[in-house]
């Protein structure tokens, strides 16, 4: 998952890579051999791993610690003359302190990017050498492609914006644009109470950096706080807001993910080595599952993904305590909720990407940091889940359990 502006990190421990790559190895080779994974009946086929939930292995692959930056509006908030490696630095480095931990243990750093210059690889080394996504400083881009996708409707519909989507999404599931601005307030809501009671704090790393204000004046700011969360939203003026990708259409700003900068990181390692050196658990993978939708509504991906990766955990969907279902728009994030028959109180109880923002590379690492200081804040053993919907018609969704204090 990659950033523009925006990144992710997943930092492994010695002895873990092998255990992640053979890992990797069974989704890709199930993709090869594989049906297709969304069939005309609209069923899904996952393929992913499966794990013995609570018989806890030698080889679990856990989450050590997870931190993340402040969350900023691109190209106006506290990061826009921040580069990404300067953010994913600061996130990574602040991990391995919390621990204690040399960076001399590490045995790979995987950085997630949408856009990056290199393919990422540029972004990825420095920031592991100054000791991360940023939508300020990236202009999207399709590419090369070949020209014969526009002969094939899947194909072509991989090309249409994120933003006509969710307008596909509401128009044929019937999404109104009351449910969708009743969904962004309460994201809202709930996000700036958490703000306020101080519940991001032990996820949050402060970052000190340059800003340059409209007269171009530079100084040092730290930035502490998420910037999009919006307290004073209300329906009336959520109603207000013009549609922004289509006339007569339910998409606004509003009720989207904001377009922002941010890192985030967690550090992995298999049980036994973490029992070796001596650090905490703060959550085990327990299964995880992707899928492919039809891309012109690439929105309803979760909906497929996460009762995939639930099976493959061999739990049900009441067994899941919290969901972290990513806000790429209400339109898709109601449908998701309302397709799988979710209480809306185990949904983003502090609030998602409509509210916090949504860098691109960042969001998902971001997420499972959410998701597990959540659970331990809550102080007994618990199961979470992550999803996202993905551009050109995928979805990913993972299942950690929180052990318990």
């Amino acid at each position: 998952r990659g950033c523009v502006y925006g990144a992710e990190v997943v930092v492994l421990l010695r002895g873990t890579g092998l255990v992640l790559i053979m890992h990797r190895m069974q989704v890709v080779l199930g993709h090869l051999s594989a049906s297709p994974v969304f069939t005309r009946s609209g069923s899904a086929r996952a393929v992913g791993c499966r794990s013995p939930v609570s018989q806890d292995s030698p080889d679990d692959i856990v989450v050590v610690h997870g931190l993340r930056t402040p969350i900023c509006k691109a190209r106006r908030g506290g990061f826009k003359d921040t580069t990404p490696d300067e953010l994913l630095s600061a996130v990574m480095m602040a991990v391995l302190q919390d621990v204690s931990l040399s960076p001399d243990k590490l045995g790979d750093i995987c950085v997630g990017n949408v856009l990056q210059p290199g393919a990422g690889a540029f972004v990825a080394r420095i920031a592991q050498f100054l000791r991360v996504e940023s939508m300020s400083l990236r202009e999207q881009s399709l590419g090369d492609v070949s020209s014969r996708a526009s002969d094939i409707k899947n194909a072509r519909d991989s090309f249409i914006p994120m933003g006509i989507t969710s307008e596909n999404v509401a128009e044929k599931f019937g999404v109104s644009r009351q449910k969708q601005d009743a969904f962004a307030l309460m994201s809202q809501q709930r996000a700036a109470c958490a703000q306020q009671l101080g519940l991001f704090k032990n996820e949050i790393v402060p970052v000190t950096t340059t800003f340059t204000d409209a007269q171009g004046k530079s100084r040092s700011i730290t930035v502490t706080e998420d910037e999009g969360i919006r307290p004073s939203t209300t329906l009336e003026g959520l109603a207000k807001l013009k549609p922004a990708f289509k006339e007569n259409g339910s998409t606004t700003a509003g009720n989207a993910s904001q377009v922002s900068d941010g890192a985030a990181a967690v550090l992995l390692a298999k049980r036994s080595k973490a029992i070796q050196l001596g650090l905490p658990v703060l959550g085990v993978l327990r299964s995880y599952a992707v899928v492919g939708v039809p891309p012109d509504v690439m929105g309803i991906g979760p909906a497929y993904a996460i009762p995939a990766a639930v099976e493959k955990a061999r739990l049900t969907l009441n067994d899941i305590d919290v969901y972290e279902i990513n806000e790429a728009f209400a339109s898709q994030a109601v449908y998701c909720v309302e397709k799988l028959g979710i209480p809306m109180e185990r949904v983003n109880p502090n609030g998602g990407a409509v509210a916090l923002g949504h860098p691109l590379g960042c969001t998902g690492t971001r997420q499972v940091v959410t998701l597990l200081h959540e659970l331990k804040r809550r102080g007994k053993r618990a199961y979470g889940v992550v999803s996202m919907c993905i551009g050109t018609g995928m979805g990913a969704a993972a299942v950690f359990e929180y052990p318990g204090i």
